[in-house]
């Protein structure tokens, strides 16, 4: 009864497969074709933008007249080569001698006088003069009196001060003989007053070593109000 069954069954499912493999085809094409009309569907429902105009508005070039042609010059001349060096014809002694030289056979008899010393005059125009010790002014307080005193008033009072850097040129004994402004102030009212200012400086005098001797310093002279 049991093998009755199972060949039944065997029997039920060759038919069924047998069936599926019949529809096989007609499931295969309809499927592509449902696919087909899906896809063209979705491609008909998009919508494709235009491209742009990629036409480009180029300008016509602009003509221009060429410059005329240069004439270059023409090319410097070749520098002719040196002439081969001749051997002159004329002999030359090889018995040609020096005559010896010694300090005994120079003569001093007829030498030149040596130079004499020029003598200059350092006080003309500022300059240096050699000296190991500088000058230093002694009278302050006699200073700061004829600042005061040649303060110009309406600077003064206007509160304008200023700076004159002034060359001093002082002799051996450490009086100043002579004043020259060196660096301006910017007023010349006040520049006139330092010059007048100058010459109350007393000074030590310079030394050369062991010797005094006339120079000239740079000092500034300042004009300032309280």
């Amino acid at each position: 009864m049991n093998e009755q069954i199972t060949h039944q069954e065997q029997i039920t499912t060759e038919s069924a497969n047998g069936r599926f493999k019949n529809s096989f085809s007609s499931w295969f094409w309809s499927s592509m074709i449902a696919a087909t009309v899906v896809h063209f569907g979705f491609f008909a429902s998009l919508e494709f933008a235009e491209p742009p105009d990629l036409g480009l508005n180029v300008e016509p070039t602009a003509m221009i007249d060429l410059p005329p042609d240069v004439a270059l010059p023409p090319p410097p001349e070749a520098i002719a080569r040196p002439a081969t060096p001749v051997v002159a014809p004329t002999d030359i002694e090889t018995d040609i001698t020096i005559a010896p030289t010694t300090f005994t056979s120079l003569s001093v008899d007829d030498l030149p006088e040596p130079p004499g010393e020029v003598e200059v005059d350092i006080s003309a125009a500022p300059g240096f003069v050699p000296h190991t010790v500088k000058p230093a002014y002694t009278n302050a307080a006699e200073v700061m009196r004829a600042l005061e005193r040649e303060y110009p008033p309406l600077l003064r009072d206007a509160g304008i001060g200023g700076t004159v850097q002034v060359w001093f040129f002082i002799d051996e004994n450490g009086a100043v003989q002579n004043q020259v402004v060196q660096v301006s102030s910017g007023h010349q009212a006040l520049d006139d007053a330092a010059l007048r200012v100058a010459p109350v400086f007393r000074f030590t005098p310079a030394l050369n070593r062991d010797k005094a001797v006339a120079v000239w310093i740079s000092l500034p002279i300042t004009f300032r109000t309280n």
